[in-house]
């Protein structure tokens, strides 16, 4: 059995990748491809790595938690999405790192199926809008309090995924950069389910209708119905276009006005994270997607 565990981070692809894949949840399934919602697994996940603590789950563990989970007789590949699998939005950012118990709970989710082929999924964002919306999604009303401790100059999503690859060298992990996302939508979609471009997927414009104008998104669908593209570039080019013409500004462009977080911060911060995409896409056992 594979199991696929999409860590999120928390503030990316607007929590709708999970909606998406249950979209299709009828249709993978007849290929054994499970995606079961939210609500089945998230206690059952939490409340079973907290006991375990790292040992590996006994099959009687493992049978009770399918049973709680799925209801499908054959599962092949399990896929679980859940931003909080790792921990929740105030500690994913401490002192210079990024996600600091990665290594920990890594180990603890895969021990949960310690005979499955386990795979990781992380959308990644730019410290400089992740932690202004971290901090907007949390219970915090004071910025300089949420933030304290934090060092944003020197967190580095390569050092995190470092990090999990020496925790599990044998466990792959897919990563794209939030930014990307809308672009990289279906690439994402069908890397997470392990399906090919002959299966017909619903939600591959889930994210970008987000941010389209209304109108703008209608021509495309009506576009790609009359000119079904052949290659996935070729798709992706289109909606490059419309994109391009088409975005709502208020949903692509970030209003930053929060105490400390100035203009040359933010592109300090900036730059340092699309370094860091050279450092990630050489790190073994790390398949960066990129539009």
């Amino acid at each position: 059995m594979q199991v696929v565990f999409h860590l999120g981070a928390p503030c990316t692809d607007l929590g709708l990748l999970l909606g998406s894949l249950l979209k299709n949840r009828a249709l993978l399934a007849e290929d054994g491809i499970i995606v079961p919602p939210l609500m089945r697994y998230r206690a059952v996940l939490r409340d079973t790595a907290r006991v375990l603590a790292g040992r590996s789950a006994s099959a009687d563990v493992q049978q009770a938690l399918l049973e709680a989970i799925v209801d499908e007789a054959r599962v092949d590949r399990l896929i679980f999405s859940d931003p909080r699998l790792v921990c929740i939005n105030r500690l994913v950012v401490q002192g210079p790192q990024i996600w600091p118990m990665i290594d920990r709970q890594a180990s603890n989710l895969r021990a949960l199926f310690p005979q499955a082929q386990i795979e990781f999924f992380i959308g990644m964002r730019n410290p400089a809008t992740l932690i202004p919306a971290l901090f907007a999604g949390s219970r915090f009303k004071d910025f300089a309090e949420f933030t304290n401790g934090m060092q944003p100059h020197a967190i580095a999503w390569s050092e995190m995924l470092r990090r999990l690859r020496l925790a599990q060298p044998d466990v792959p992990v897919t990563v794209w950069c939030n930014e990307d996302t809308p672009l990289l939508w279906a690439d994402i979609l069908r890397d997470i389910t392990d399906v090919g471009h002959d299966v017909a997927l619903r939600g591959l414009d889930d994210l970008a209708e987000t941010i389209m104008d209304r109108t703008g998104f209608s021509r495309m669908q009506r576009y790609l119905a009359d000119n079904p593209p052949d290659t996935e570039m070729q798709r992706r080019r289109i909606l490059g276009a419309f994109l391009d013409r088409y975005a709502l500004d208020a949903e692509i462009e970030e209003e930053l006005d929060l105490p400390g977080w100035t203009p040359a911060l933010v592109d300090r911060l900036t730059q340092n994270y699309e370094d860091d995409m050279v450092e990630i896409a050489a790190i073994p056992g790390v398949k960066l997607l990129t539009p």
